[in-house]
């Protein structure tokens, strides 16, 4: 299969590249963030009129996996207009080209559609409510897709992994902050149920090769608080958990709002996949088996200079964002 994965340098577009390319042929779609990656990349901005259609004719795809976001939970709310254009305009661009040329298509959206002012355990029938700009307009584009192209796949997800640039989810923060003697906070009051993007990764390609259709909950089948997730990472790793402060999200004073319980059901997926989803476990322990193994350092040498990651152990106790989708 000819796979074009848009947000190619990101978190998750990566690592599904690299874990696609022994069976599939890989075309990127990268706005400058990678440099001789091991699969053809086109480089431009999905934005722009016209580019959606270009990289659809330049790849020859079968599939098309839409990573590309603006995943960063405040910088949507300090520019909303960029948010809008990137996380719904255009999955409804990308939505309208795939079904008029016959492209599969699995579209990537997130957990915080709700609002988590429940009891969690959220299946795809429950009706969302998101709070504040990344997760409505997150929300408007699964529904762009949808209206435009009803038998493509929409996955909302929440993963961990190692990034390009270090920086991008919380696994890395928590291991990156404690191996430097960083004191860092966890939240206590928000649950989500993370996976790791690798196993993410090959769950989305079963998915395609399965022929799903619709709304699905990809995520991991245990829910946690991100200050557990913390301590689990520090236990993995031999670090020191106590540096780790129990804290509400309530004290971060962070731009955007944040669902408290972002349980999802994932029984939808797992019954149409005939099995259960990869383990929190399992993937905690090929996350630090890629680390032992140089798996960062691998995955960094595709960055551009400019992108390298730094903490400055100047400043204080860092605060635990709502991290990637």
């Amino acid at each position: 299969m000819r796979l074009l994965i848009t947000g190619a340098g990101g978190l998750l577009g990566l690592n599904l590249s690299l874990e696609a390319l022994p069976l599939h042929t890989v075309i990127g779609v990268d706005r400058g963030t990678l440099v001789s990656p091991p699969f053809e990349l086109l480089q431009m901005d999905l934005t722009e009129a016209g580019a959606i259609e270009r990289a659809l004719r330049k790849s020859r795809a079968d599939a098309v996996v839409h990573c590309a976001a603006i995943a960063d939970v405040d910088a949507c709310e300090r520019n909303p207009d960029l948010a809008w254009r990137v996380n719904a305009d255009v999955p409804g661009r990308i939505a309208d080209a795939c079904s008029k040329a016959g492209v599969g298509l699995v579209h990537i959206s997130t957990d915080a559609v709700f609002d988590g002012m429940n009891h969690g355990q959220y299946r795809e029938t429950c009706k969302p409510h998101p709070i504040g700009v990344y997760a409505e307009t997150k929300r408007a584009g699964e529904g762009a897709v949808l209206s435009a192209y009803p038998e493509a796949i929409v996955a909302r997800v929440n993963f961990y992994g190692w990034s390009v640039s270090g920086t991008r989810s919380l696994a890395e923060f928590f291991a990156n902050h404690l191996s430097a003697g960083k004191p860092v906070r966890g939240f206590v009051d928000v649950v989500f149920c993370p996976m790791l993007v690798n196993d993410l990764a090959n769950t989305l390609l079963k998915m395609l090769s399965a022929g799903l259709q619709g709304l699905f909950h990809a995520v991991g089948p245990e829910a946690m608080t991100k200050y557990q997730f913390g301590l689990e990472i520090a236990r993995r790793f031999g670090l020191d958990a106590g540096l780790i402060a129990a804290e509400s999200v309530e004290q971060a004073g962070l731009a955007a709002r944040r669902g408290h319980n972002l349980n999802l059901s994932v029984h939808k997926l797992s019954t149409a996949l005939g099995g259960t989803l990869p383990s929190f476990s399992t993937g905690l322990e090929r996350f630090h088996k890629q680390y032992r193994q140089g798996y960062p350092q691998l995955i960094r040498s595709y960055q551009q200079a400019s992108t390298s990651p730094a903490i400055d152990r100047r400043k204080g106790p860092s605060t635990v964002g709502q991290g990637p989708e």
